[in-house]
Parts: structure tokens; sequence; C-alpha cells
């Protein structure tokens, strides 16, 4: 079996909510990796971005139906792909600049926030129904990362780790949130119909111009790297961008915006403890309640959605 057979069948056999648990997985080790890296935030969501780009297009031209995808792109699917682009761009740029300011725990939380905007989105946009369970899932989820975000403060204990600026820090998480919101929703949208490669290759080829000519406005230099760098680059275009983001496009396909948003808020709870094995930011009691809390959220939403 050749390689690319091997990846079809793989496609085929993989239930949704295997591979949604691999995205949050391979997700969880991003913020880790954005902050062992000590490159310009700008210059760090480039790169990842078009490493993934790099390690997708060559499969999405070797497959003949995705080659033949990529020409019959309608101009209407290519603007909202290109608007998809611009989304994830702004998303990467807010939240890897968000690290610099706040604690890892605070940010990956706030940032996951994106059911809040996802299913009111998907309600008005998509004609998506959202049931009672789902809702009470996305509810207890929203309710654990607002203990992880201000429990602390609520009880009067301080946290080991709060960061230079947590109000900037916290508020360009959410600025992150609202357009993974976007991202997912386009995705949703598209993926209905688009096939996988060709949809995010040339999501990812947008996303990477964006955020080379915010580079470029910056006045970041885009060489003069280390090698622990560039290889902290490339990881993180093939963990969280090949098996998180793009496996995340995939199961767009095959559930709904809301599953796969509430899904990731496991990645906080991933990213925390990450962040207090390898970068002795330990988290406080409040917050591991918090996470807790979290996991049933996202628990109660995917046995909505297999009902």
């Amino acid at each position: 079996m050749t390689s690319l057979a091997a990846i079809d069948a793989l496609e085929e056999r993989v239930p949704p909510l295997v591979g949604l648990a691999v995205a949050v997985v391979a997700i969880s080790t991003s913020a880790i990796l954005v902050e062992f890296s000590g490159a310009p935030s700008l210059v760090k969501a480039l790169y990842r971005v078009v490493f993934t780009t790099a390690l997708l297009l060559p499969i999405a031209v070797a497959r003949p139906g995705d080659r033949a995808a990529f020409g019959d792109l309608s101009g209407r699917d290519l603007l909202l792909a290109t608007v998809s682009g611009i989304a994830l761009a702004i998303h990467f740029a807010s939240w890897f600049e968000s690290l610099r300011w706040t604690s890892v725990a605070a940010s990956v939380t706030l940032v996951q926030a994106q059911p809040l905007f996802v299913v009111a989105g998907a309600w008005a946009l998509l004609d998506e129904r959202v049931g009672r369970k789902t809702v009470v899932g996305i509810g207890v989820a929203i309710a654990g990362m607002a203990v992880m975000s201000v429990g602390d403060a609520l009880l009067g204990a301080a946290p080991a780790v709060t960061g230079p600026d947590p109000l900037y820090g916290n508020a360009l998480a959410v600025l992150g949130a609202a357009t993974a919101a976007a991202y997912v929703l386009l995705g949703r949208s598209l993926r209905q119909r688009l096939p996988l490669l060709p949809y995010v290759v040339v999501v990812y080829a947008t996303c990477a111009l964006a955020l080379l000519a915010a580079t470029l406005a910056r006045g970041h230099p885009l060489t003069g790297y280390g090698t622990d760098e560039w290889l902290l680059f490339l990881a993180m275009a093939a963990g969280p961008g090949v098996f998180g983001h793009t496996v995340i496009n995939w199961a767009l396909a095959h559930v709904e915006s809301s599953v796969v948003s509430v899904s990731l808020l496991g990645e906080p709870v991933g990213s925390t403890i990450l962040a207090a094995v390898l970068l002795a930011e330990y988290p406080s009691a409040v917050t591991l309640v918090g996470g807790a809390v979290v996991l049933a959220g996202v628990i109660t939403t995917a046995r909505a959605h297999q009902a």
C-alpha cells in the first residue's frame, strides 16, 4: 500500500471523536513550544504556519482528487477560505502574544472561550440546532474556565504565576478566542463541500501571507535564528499544526462545530499540566478544580453528540 493510500485508508477508519482526542493532545503542546521559543510572537506564528503548509502541500498536490479540487474552487469558496485564513492569522498573532503577558493556564483557558462565539454563530449563520445536553455541556465547560481564570482572585488566593500584565494578556487571549470561532465556523461551512487538504492549504497559505505582512510591518527579522529556534518552529508545525489544526478541520466535516469547539476545551488542562512539568508553572488547587470541571463539560457534550 502506498503512503497516499495509507493516508486515505486511515482517514476512513478513524472515528471523528478519536481524531478530536488526538488533536487536543497535539494542540496542548502548542503553548509550551511557544514559551520555549525566544523569537518574536509574529515570527513564531509565521513559521509555524509556513512549515505546516510546506508539510501538507506536497501530499495535496500528489493526490489527483485534491489536485483537481484546487482548480474547482469557486470564487465564493476562495473568498471564504481567505477570510478564514485571515481570522486564523489574527488568532495566532493575538494568542502567541498573550503568552508573553499572562500565564499559560490563563491564556490557553481564555483562548478556548470560543464555544460562546461558535454556538451563537452556528445558530445564526449555519442554522445548526444545539440540543439541551450540548448547551449544558458547554455551560459546564465555560464554568470550569471561569474557575480557572478568576477563582484564585475571588477566593483571595495569589496564583503561582500571573505574568507581567495579566489583564492585557487575557484580553489578547479573548481576541484569539473570537477569531478562532470565526475560523471554526467558516471551516464547518466550507468542509461540507471541499476536500480537507485543498481547504487547509488555501487557508494556511492565506494565514501565512497575512502573518508575513504583519511581521514585515513590525520590522521583525525573518532570518538569523538559531538551530533550536528552527526546530521549535518545525515542532509547532508538525504537532499542533498537522496533528492539531488539520485533524480538527478533518473532523469539521463529520461533527457539528459546537462539538469540535467544546472538545478543544481539553487543551487548557493538557497545557497546564505540561507547563507545571516543563516550565515549573504550578497551578493552584482552584485551577485544578476548574480543569476537572472543563473536562466534565467536554465529556457531557461529546456524549450528547453521540446520543
